[in-house]
Order: C-alpha cells, then sequence, then structure tokens
C-alpha cells in the first residue's frame, strides 16, 4: 500500500473561485503579452513549431528569442498534463500517489544547502547556584559532505512524519567535481532511504547515468516507469519570465525520458515580481503554465508537478523573507491555483530567516507549516531542517520538525463521532452522574489505547527547565543508530561496475570488508 498522507477535507482557502479565475485570465495574458524570453533555443524552436509566436531578440554572443503563447496551447498543455502523479520508492509502502484534485498532503525534506549545521552540548555553571549545571547547545556551521547527505537521508529514514526526500545538503567534497556529483547524491540518498528520491541535476551530462542506477535498483526501463523512484526538480523559470538556458536543456531530457519532473518557479515580491499579492501570483502562475506546457509539447502525458516557491522581499536588504506571513500566503495561493488545473502541487512552507534553532524558528516555521499544510498541497517541501532561508541544514532540527509534524497530522485527523460515539456517550453521562464521585477516569485507559488521544510534546522538560534541544539531540542520536536498509549487494556491485563516478567509500560492504 501507499504512504497515506493526510487528506484535508476542507481544505482553507484564501482567494475565492472569482479571483483563480482572475489570475489565470491575468497569467494568459502575460503569456501572450509580454510573454517570455528564452534563453534556450531548442525550447524556443519547440514553441514555434506548435504554434507560438517566436521572435529573435539577440542572434549575439547571448541569443535570445520572444515567445508569446496563445491560451489554447496552454489550455491543450494542462489538458494532457497527468492529472494522478506516482511517486514510487524503494519499498514499496513508500510510493506516493498525488491527486491534482485531491488534498492530501505528503511531508518532505529539502532543499540543497551550502551549509550544515552541528550542533554539541557544553556544561555551564550557574552564578546563582554554583551546584546547578546547564547543558547548553553550540552551533557549528560548515561545509555539506557527501557523508552528511548519508547521514540526513538515514535520520530521515526514521522520521515518522517524512513522506519522501529530496537531498537536504550539497555535497562540497574534495573529490566531488561536477562530473560525478550527480551519481554520488543519489546514490548516496538512494542508498540511505528507502522512501522517494528528488533531486535538481548539477550536469545534464549525468542524467543517464543517474536514470541508469534507478533502473538497476528497480529491474530495467519498464520498470522504472511504473515505479519511478527518482524524479527531478528543475528551476527552468528564471524570474521574471524567463527561460534558462542550462536547465531548461535538463527539463526537456528529462520529460523526453517521461519522468516525474516539478516545474519550480521562485519569484520574489518586490524584486523579480511585483510585490502586491495579484502581482506575483499572476506572474508565478504564467512561469509554472509556461513550463507545464513546454513538458508537453516535449512528450505529450509527462508526468509534472505544478511547483511553487514564491517569497517576499525583506524591506530593509532586499534578501529572501520566507518567515514573512506574505510568503505562506503566497504559497496557498498557489495551491489553489494548482488544484484549479487538476496538477499536483510541490509547495513550499517550514523555511524561517532564522539562523539557527530557537523560539524566533520554531515560530515562523510551525505557523507556515500549519496553515500551508490546511490549504492541501499535495507534496508539501522545505519542511524539514531548514534554517536562514534555504541556506543551512541542521540534523536537530529536522528531528524536532517531526515533532511538530505528527501534532499537525493529530490535528487533522477526522473527528470520530457518531451514532454509535453519542450512545456510548450518552450511556457513559448517565453512569458518571449516578456515581458519588462524578468522574471520568475509569473511561480514559480504553481510549488511550485506541489513539484517540495526543501525545505529551515528546521533548518536553521537567517544566523549571527547558531541555529541547538536548532531548531531540538524544532522539536524533537514537534514529542514527537504527539500522538502513540498503541497496543490496549484488545491485551495489552492478551499480559500481556501471556507473562511472561512484566514490568508493560510499559502497558500505566494501567498506566492511
Amino acid at each position: 500500500m501507499p504512504r497515506e498522507g493526510i487528506l484535508v477535507r476542507t481544505p482553507y482557502e484564501r482567494i475565492t473561485d472569482e479571483q483563480v479565475q482572475q489570475i489565470h485570465h491575468a497569467s494568459m495574458e502575460i503569456l501572450k503579452d509580454p510573454g517570455l524570453i528564452s534563453f534556450n533555443k531548442e525550447a524556443a524552436e519547440i514553441f514555434h513549431s506548435n504554434g507560438a509566436d517566436v521572435t529573435t531578440v539577440s542572434s549575439g554572443n547571448n541569443p535570445c528569442w520572444l515567445v508569446r503563447i496563445p491560451e489554447e496551447l496552454v489550455l491543450s498543455a494542462v489538458d494532457s498534463a497527468n492529472k494522478t502523479v506516482k511517486l514510487g520508492a524503494r519499498n514499496l509502502e513508500n510510493i506516493l500517489i498525488m491527486k491534482g484534485d485531491e488534498p492530501r498532503v505528503f511531508f518532505i525534506t529539502g532543499s540543497e544547502t551550502n551549509t550544515w549545521l552541528d550542533v554539541d552540548f557544553q556544561t555551564y555553571v550557574r552564578k546563582s547556584e554554583p551546584a546547578t549545571e546547564i547543558r547548553v547547545p553550540e552551533f557549528h556551521p560548515r561545509r555539506g559532505t557527501v557523508a552528511d547527505l548519508c547521514k540526513s537521508a538515514h535520520v530521515c529514514e526514521h522520521l515518522q512524519t517524512v513522506d519522501g526526500y529530496i537531498r537536504t545538503v550539497n555535497i562540497q567534497d574534495k573529490d566531488i567535481t561536477e562530473d560525478n556529483k550527480d551519481v554520488n547524491k543519489f546514490f548516496a540518498s538512494l542508498n540511505n532511504t528507502t522512501k522517494h528520491v528528488m533531486s535538481g541535476l548539477t550536469s545534464l551530462k549525468q542524467l543517464d547515468n543517474v536514470v541508469r542506477m534507478a533502473e538497476l535498483i528497480v529491474g530495467g526501463k519498464e520498470q522504472l516507469k511504473e515505479n519511478p523512484i527518482i524524479s527531478f526538480i528543475t528551476c527552468l523559470v528564471k524570474s521574471p519570465l524567463q527561460f534558462v538556458e542550462d536547465t531548461t536543456d535538463t527539463f526537456i531530457e528529462v520529460c523526453r525520458r517521461g519522468l516525474p519532473v516539478v516545474v519550480s518557479s521562485s519569484p520574489q515580491a518586490g524584486t523579480s515580481a511585483p510585490i502586491k499579492e495579484a502581482g506575483i501570483m499572476a506572474q508565478i502562475n504564467a512561469e509554472v503554465l509556461a513550463g507545464i506546457t513546454l513538458s508537453q509539447l516535449v512528450n505529450k502525458g509527462t508526468p509534472v508537478l505544478y511547483g511553487s516557491v514564491p517569497v517576499r522581499a525583506r524591506m530593509d536588504t532586499l534578501g529572501d523573507s520566507y518567515g514573512s506571513v506574505e510568503t505562506s500566503q503566497y504559497n496557498i495561493d498557489c495551491v489553489q491555483m494548482a488544484r484549479f488545473y487538476k496538477i499536483p502541487n510541490y509547495s513550499t512552507s517550514g523555511v524561517c530567516d532564522a539562523k539557527v534553532p530557537g523560539q524566533q524558528s520554531s515560530i515562523e516555521r510551525l505557523f507556515s507549516d500549519l496553515v500551508v499544510t490546511l490549504s492541501g498541497p499535495q507534496f508539501l517541501h522545505c519542511a524539514y531542517g531548514l534554517l536562514d532561508c534555504n541556506a543551512i541544514f541542521c540534523l536537530l532540527q529536522a528531528v524536532l520538525d517531526d515533532a511538530h509534524f505528527q501534532m499537525i497530522k493529530f490535528f487533522l485527523k477526522p473527528a470520530l463521532i457518531g451514532e454509535k460515539e453519542i450512545a456510548e456517550t450518552l450511556k457513559q453521562i448517565r453512569e458518571v452522574v449516578a456515581t458519588p464521585q462524578k468522574m471520568y477516569i475509569r473511561h480514559i485507559r480504553s481510549v488511550m489505547r485506541s489513539g484517540e488521544i495526543s501525545s505529551p510534546y515528546p521533548f518536553e522538560g521537567d517544566l523549571a527547565n527547558d531541555n529541547v534541544f538536548a532531548l531531540a539531540y538524544e532522539r536524533m542520536n537514537e534514529l542514527l543508530a537504527k539500522p538502513v536498509e540498503h541497496i543490496d549487494s549484488v545491485t551495489t556491485s552492478k551499480i559500481f561496475q556501471e556507473i562511472p563516478g561512484l566514490l568508493p567509500r560510499l559502497n558500505v560492504y566494501e567498506e566492511r570488508r
């Protein structure tokens, strides 16, 4: 059975049906005028051969073309795009089935940060009470490594609420190059989690090797089509309204192979998109629809996700402000637009502006996690461990986030109210009222066993001391001590024989000898 996710029975909607239509029509106007600038020749040719108005803007060293996309071309592409997208997994119980019109939410990690945040604890003596020792967390940022990526995938395999895995850290070991980064980050992820693995590509030249690796794991090309254990993130649109050259090349090739792909757009309101909500929504919707249209022109039926990573600019520095309320508002609007087209939505929550775990990060993360989840996106990424506007990943924070999502999932469980429950309640009340004590205590135990009562916060201290970080750190190490279901030795051997560039130290079977 696939993973269940969490079904949001009455999703929260910020904008009305009329406003959805207004954004849709504005996006159609944008795609016709001004259209998009394409720095990718092949994309421009594909659009031109399918009826779009394409004119040359520059033919010099940096050639580009103006692409004006007619509405009928967009609507035809939306119609042909899969309304149900399957993301496979090594363990079939971790498969994700996403329906564009069903607000069933899956919680996913992400994104590829450059910085890994270590944590350790120092013991200090309280001056006012010399006999009292206090453990204080200290955070140490450093460059991420392939070992960190393995560790992250290992822990996320065991986090209860994580439904799928996006690589969390950019591997920057000295022996990692552009020619071998992609195969190593995919293998490190796949070998340490049995959940679905999604990532971007550093080099298009490595696409065939990554796909071949996945084929070896599942048993062949047809098996990979049936169980696509990998998928790809492609930021082919640079806001405002530009197809970039290299990522669009990658996007086209992934579509040709029929593998699941995300059209991801990340405009910043105030700089690369209008500051008002109507403006950024009309633009991001146009950008995503342009990518979806290209996917269907390349290969009709390509499984594609409507990817939204909108953010508001900080007013003081013009940097990203993922912790702002507007960022969550934009994402909720995008969920509604994706549902309007019945295409599964790759949405964003859980990102914050704080650089270390603490009160600010908890407040910003939990707020966005809760409100965006309530809107019912199918694929909610960036939800674990990210800090400093996606620049830092902290494994301790990911463990804390898992606890928060357990609370959210419990909150969204359907209410157990029916004829049976009402009849039992009436009987119980009559019995209790007839007793001298008039207490319901003896009825608690059976309800506790049924899972109908939420658990205490798992990192609860002794009330006098806040031990959240220390307890979460212990939990993190418990998860790291758990075994991982690695790819079997025979398949691993084939992968290392056929796929060039893999680091020998990633072969756990060789390491054990």
